[in-house]
């Protein structure tokens, strides 16, 4: 027999536990067909070999905004902004550069932290524009920062212009704006740019997807497509059908709908479990529908903001906010409604819930999803889940709700999130160990931009929680062992999404992907100087590093 491909002489790591460690691997047709001398007699089109290497399941990444940071990639990065002096210096010599006088200047990657906490003068701005609206994203996605240009082509500039709901465009105490955007009133902004074309979408996961195999991502979840400010097109999953006919996804690709792109769908009342409303999308589309390179996940749902806005709904004031406990987008009566009617209509639920009080709501609202239309194989889940009290981590559990924290956050935010929170509640930040010892399942995932994705430099924020400044980030008791922080990159956020038949672990009859490493992530002595040497999606390159080359 003539397969495809075999890897020899690498110590692969299955994270199965059946066979939890082979040396040999073959593929054929995209799929695993067997280990070490299941190969025996057995030849292929190319055969690998890697003394020295580990290999392990390729990386998933449980929710991200691919389009978002494609988009990014060609537009003017202020990651490494380290004044407000620099930012208008970058902002001014983009407007050079345009030749439309009415092109946009768009910015992405900015953080106040690392000019002090202060953000940029819309005066500075306007300046430094010169005439151009400017439009610059905040890493958190739940601001952005505007000039006077851009909120006069929306009719914004006026106090009187209404605030949408969950959402403001900040005012000074006479009436003026200050140039910051907040939450839902991003859309005020975007609505002058959206939507984007289908080529453009396909061009900014060409790049995007090309640099997430350089850090070993195989497969990823678009944590809000279709609607809202967080989608790009109505045409999203079109656009991702066509980049990877074209050659442009790199990645497989799991989309979440957004709740706002849901309407109320009617057809014979057996097709649908229980009584109530049916919210989804034309031709009976549900969680699961697609194939193995693009297919759709969760509703993605909206609850409340971000703890570096001190939006998210928290259940006690913020440090520095008298009175200040973030809010809810909706009512959680509207949400209660709405959730209910896409559960019933096949849909899984997502809820985006950083905040403790919206963590409440949000299970509340899942908790009475199944226990009205019935669990599902595949979990529901709460993304972020940032801040989450003893009580919840155990209800969490019994409710089978599985959870997205962001590692990644640990490094560039977790300094900032503490300052917000004060050091009572400091360890209910951002959870590991707690929710794996409740039992609860946590997916890796980065939130791309709002911080990187390299899993590796993540798998290590878990073992350590270590900030930036080199303090522990909530506590030191959430710390995980390297073993469990590459099972949350792997098994777990293949089961959290609901691909776990073909994905997440490297067993016969599932998917190829893997990635090979130059060192065992498995060992603290050897976490920390591993380093993404080669990814393989269906058995095929789609990264190889100068040393594999």
């Amino acid at each position: 027999m003539l397969i495809d491909l075999i890897v020899r002489d690498a110590e692969i790591h299955t994270m199965d536990s059946e066979r939890p460690t082979a040396s040999a691997m073959g593929v054929w047709r995209g799929r695993i067909i067997g280990f070490d001398s299941e190969l025996d007699g057995i030849d292929a089109r190319e055969t690998i070999s890697l003394p020295g290497k580990v290999i392990v399941p390729g990386f998933i990444d449980a929710h991200c905004h691919t389009t978002w940071w494609g988009l990014g990639l060609a537009a003017v990065d202020l990651g490494e902004v380290r004044s407000l002096d620099e930012l208008y210096a970058l902002i001014r010599a983009e407007a050079e550069r345009l030749d439309d006088d009415t092109a946009w200047i768009h910015a992405t990657g900015y953080n106040h932290k690392h000019t002090g906490g202060e953000l940029p003068s819309i005066d500075r701005l306007d300046e430094a524009a010169q005439g151009h609206p400017v439009y610059i994203r905040h890493c958190s996605g739940h601001r952005s920062i505007v000039n006077r240009a851009a909120l006069e082509l929306a009719g914004a500039l006026d106090a009187s212009f209404p605030d949408p709901e969950g959402g403001e465009i900040v005012r000074d105490a006479a009436g003026e704006p200050t140039g910051v955007v907040d939450e839902t009133a991003q859309e005020v902004i975007q609505g002058l740019l959206l939507p984007y074309s289908a080529e453009t979408i396909a061009d900014a996961l060409d790049r995007a997807t090309t640099r997430y195999a350089a850090v070993g991502i195989t497969s990823f979840t678009e944590a809000g497509v279709g609607g809202g400010w967080i989608g790009h097109s109505p045409m999203e999953l079109q656009a991702y059908r066509l980049a990877a006919r074209s050659g442009r996804l790199h990645a497989r690709a799991q989309l979440m709908p957004v709740l706002d792109a849901l309407h109320e769908v009617s057809a014979n009342a057996d097709d649908f479990a229980g009584e109530g409303s049916a919210l989804g999308l034309d031709l009976g589309l549900e969680s699961g529908v697609g194939d193995e390179v693009v297919s759709l996940g969760h509703v993605k749902v909206f609850t409340d903001g971000s703890l570096i806005g001190a939006t998210a709904a928290v259940t006690e004031d913020f440090c520095g906010h008298p009175h200040g406990r973030g809010y809810l987008l909706d009512t959680p009566e509207q949400y209660r409604e709405r959730v209910l009617g896409a559960y019933r209509a096949g849909w899984n639920i997502a809820m985006h819930a950083i905040g403790d009080r919206a963590v409440d709501v949000a299970m509340d609202i899942i908790a009475e999803a199944q226990e009205r239309y019935g669990r599902r194989e595949v979990p529901n889940r709460i993304e972020h889940a940032g801040v989450t009290r003893p009580e919840q981590v155990t209800r969490l559990a019994e409710l089978g709700i599985a959870v997205t924290p962001q590692a990644s956050f640990t490094g560039p935010l977790g300094t900032q999130f503490m300052d917000r929170m004060g050091p009572e509640r400091t360890p209910y930040l951002y959870r590991a160990k707690s929710f794996v010892e409740a039992g609860v399942l946590v997916a890796g995932s980065s939130d791309l931009p709002v911080a990187d994705n390299d899993v590796l430099r993540a798998i290590r924020s878990l073992v350590d929680r270590l900030t930036d400044e080199d303090t522990v980030f909530g506590s030191a008791n959430e710390r995980v062992s390297p073993h469990e922080a590459v099972k949350m990159y792997t098994v777990n956020a293949a089961v959290a999404c609901g691909v776990d038949a073909d994905r997440g672990s490297l067993q016969t009859g599932k998917l190829a992907d893997f990635v090979v490493l130059s060192a065992s992530p498995f060992d603290t002595a050897t976490l920390y100087d591993a380093t993404v040497e080669a990814t393989y999606l269906g058995g095929v390159s789609t990264y190889l590093s100068s040393a594999q080359q």
